[in-house]
């Protein structure tokens, strides 16, 4: 049985090519596959190998103040589900390209998944305004599946939200806007980056949908969510959607 992590964490690092080497000579050490994503912005991982050598690989990241809180999901497979180990540094841990989207100085507000469960049962937020989901992914994952009603967009890549986004803006105005991807790396930077743009009524749910599925199901969703592993989707009981892995001990593998 392999065990599987997925986590990413933003805080300042210094020097990027040293914290990539350093991990690199640990997670081979740990018999790790996988990709380590390293920018000046923080740390994105998905990982997987034997447990013990997983276990060990967090354990002493998190001896490094920077990562001492960073959140890490875990899920089982029967094989590995990387071919090889990738330790890169890049501009930023996930592509956005716009300035002012890094949330080192503080996250956007956030709406936890309890929460946002009776704002979708009653269609409107706790203040009465109207509640419109706004999911920041590309037109591949949401044919997978997706919140129902949702504002979905014809999008290849991340880094094209803003322009598709543009023409709803006005229409969006008087809603509290939540935005949503698989496990929230992407709503940390587009809810930041879009508040900052003049949408102070918007939010990210926290944890994305995986986080979601974790704590509340799947109320007010409709499909599968994709995931960017082996088991290509999971259902809200976090059932994978192909066979021969095992359903996840916590949120699985997400970005």
């Amino acid at each position: 049985m392999i065990l599987n992590l997925a986590a990413y964490h933003f805080t300042p690092v210094a020097d990027p090519a040293m914290l990539a080497a350093r991990l690199r000579v640990r997670a081979e050490a740990a018999d790790l596959r996988g990709t380590i994503l390293v920018a000046g912005e923080g740390l994105n991982m998905f990982l997987a190998g034997p447990e013990p050598g997983v276990v060990s690989f967090v354990a002493e990241l998190r001896q490094d103040e920077r990562f001492a809180d960073i959140v890490v999901k875990y899920s089982r497979s029967t094989s590995q589900p990387f071919g090889r180990l990738k330790v890169k540094v890049k501009p930023e841990i996930i592509s956005f390209r716009r300035d002012g989207a890094s949330p080192l100085e503080g996250r956007a507000p956030a709406v936890a998944p309890g929460d946002l469960q009776r704002w979708i049962q009653r269609g409107r937020d706790d203040d009465g305004r109207r509640l419109v989901l706004l999911d920041t992914r590309n037109r591949e994952e949401v044919a997978y599946g997706t919140f129902e009603g949702a504002l979905t967009l014809p999008i290849d890549n991340f880094t094209e939200l803003p322009e598709a986004l543009a023409p709803h803006r006005e229409m969006l105005a008087d809603a509290t806007v939540v935005s949503f991807c698989t496990g929230g790396i992407r709503c940390e930077k587009a809810a930041l980056w879009l508040r900052a743009d003049g949408m102070d009524n918007l939010v990210q749910l926290d944890g994305g949908i995986l986080g979601y599925f974790e704590h509340v199901g799947g109320a007010g969703y409709s499909g599968d969510c994709f995931v960017f592993d082996e088991r290509v989707a999971l259902s809200p009981a976090l059932e994978p959607l192909r066979t021969g892995t095992a359903p996840a001990d916590g949120a699985p593998a997400a970005a």
